[in-house]
């Protein structure tokens, strides 16, 4: 049985072979990455799927993310971009911060933007609520690293030690490197890919300054009451979420429902004042929650703002569009919505 049916396989790849030859060229060639990311529209997630609150308030309605769908570019879609309406490329290195990046860096410095804008939306949240917060934990991790720098971390890095004082916070780290000078060999111990590894780096002079040549960020843990837990998928990342992360964490911890039964889809970046700042991609958001039939859209105030009312003139869009600067504005412009 299995020797006929290798024979018969055999026959046919023998009497096809140049056109199953030309097919798998085609699909190398189409399948061939380029780089470029390439936008393919864009769409609403219920941010409440993500965020979980200890003996939270109900809502009538939803709190949902306005985002952005993307694709990695290969020659096929790079081609198909050129075809299909509301396709964009985007190249990646308008994603990099030097030729010396890749796609990985890209990657995990959108981790390290979610990360925060969670931070700052618990902390924003629970500040205006009049609840209790506290920081238990900082964890310091390289953001950047400039192709200057006279070390061996990449981005992703977490640092731990440097000699052999722990590293606690931002402040701590810029202290421990104010001990040595240009040149000195620093020891610095660092978390990478889960396991402990110790490098060297030197300082440098630019600008009359003495400077390792990276930027780092920090990452907060928190003690909350109610306890807050987000948990956001693996493919998810980027700081645009912040806005709607903190207003849903608002709503769960306070009596008065923000949401009066409506389906509220917003996007914009949180800063630790409770700022809420301009983001990329406006339009594709804006046109995904139209089509998920969203009823207000929350946008940063500026140029967003102006782009959002363009395209809902020029799409005749039915959405309620409102311009928001802070969280404490958003919040005051929802409570004045009606149901």
């Amino acid at each position: 049985m299995i020797k006929n049916i290798y024979q018969k396989l055999k026959e046919v790849i023998l009497e096809n072979y140049k056109t199953i030859f030309f097919f798998v060229i085609l699909y190398i060639i189409f399948m061939w990455p380029m780089d470029y990311y390439i936008i393919t529209g864009g769409g609403i997630m219920k941010i409440g799927n993500r965020i979980v609150v200890e003996d939270s308030y109900n809502s009538k309605g939803s709190f949902n993310l306005a985002y952005v769908s993307e694709a990695n570019g290969t020659v096929a879609t790079y081609l198909l971009s050129y075809v299909l309406p509301n396709w964009e490329r985007v190249k990646a290195s308008d994603y990099t911060y030097s030729e010396n990046e890749t796609i990985d860096d890209v990657e995990f410095r959108g981790k390290i933007d979610l990360l925060v804008a969670s931070d700052n939306a618990i902390k924003n949240a629970f500040l205006l609520a009049n609840k209790t917060y506290k920081i238990t934990k900082n964890l310091v991790y390289v953001y950047y690293v400039d192709e200057n720098s006279k070390s061996k971390l990449k981005v992703g890095d977490q640092i731990l030690k440097i000699g052999n004082q722990e590293i606690t916070n931002l402040e701590n780290f810029q202290d421990q490197l104010a001990n040595y000078e240009i040149g000195d060999n620093i020891p610095i111990t660092i978390l990478r890919n889960d396991k402990q590894k110790q490098i060297t780096a030197s300082l440098y002079e630019s600008d009359n300054k003495k400077i390792l040549g990276i930027y780092v960020n920090e990452i907060h843990k928190y003690k909350t009451y109610p306890k807050v837990k987000i948990d956001f998928h693996k493919g998810e990342s980027g700081p645009s979420g912040g806005l709607m992360e903190a207003l849903d964490i608002y709503n769960k911890i306070t009596k008065k429902d923000l949401t009066k039964g409506l389906k509220i889809a917003g996007t914009g970046e949180i800063d630790e004042k409770g700022n809420i700042t301009s983001i990329g991609g406006v339009k594709y958001k804006l046109l995904g929650a139209e089509k998920q039939k969203a009823d207000i859209f929350l946008v940063p105030n500026g140029e967003n703002y102006k782009t959002c009312l363009k395209v809902a003139k020029k799409e005749k869009l039915k959405i309620k569009i409102i311009s928001v600067n802070t969280l404490k504005d958003a919040i005051t412009k929802l409570e004045k919505v009606k149901e």
